[in-house]
């Protein structure tokens, strides 16, 4: 899928996520408290940030690894394996998960 499919169905899931919204033009992102927790990078792979043990279970149990971005590796990001595309409630779920863990942090 191209890049710009990609937001579409980036920015439609979070429509349904009112607790927050997308920002950034050229790299597309989420955040709350002063902590990201969500981007898209050029590739059009999305990474989701989570505390140590949530992202180790979502390297298990979907067989991904560290997001990365911008030739960095993302650490606290799971990137999103393509089969999950599929599932945008899941997505969303994740979402708001990864939202609640940086609201739990203290405010940058």
């Amino acid at each position: 899928m191209n890049y710009e499919d990609r937001l579409q169905q980036y920015d439609a899931i979070i429509a349904n996520c009112p607790q927050f919204e997308r920002k950034g033009k050229t790299m597309p992102y989420t955040s709350s408290n002063g902590h990201m927790f969500s981007q898209l990078n050029k590739a059009g792979e999305l990474g989701i940030r989570f505390s140590k043990e949530v992202q180790e279970h979502y390297f298990e149990s979907l067989n991904t690894s560290y997001y990365i971005s911008y030739g960095a590796k993302m650490k606290g990001y799971v990137l999103i394996p393509e089969s999950l595309w599929d599932s945008p409630e899941a997505i969303a779920k994740m979402l708001v998960d990864s939202f609640e863990y940086v609201e739990s942090l203290p405010a940058k």
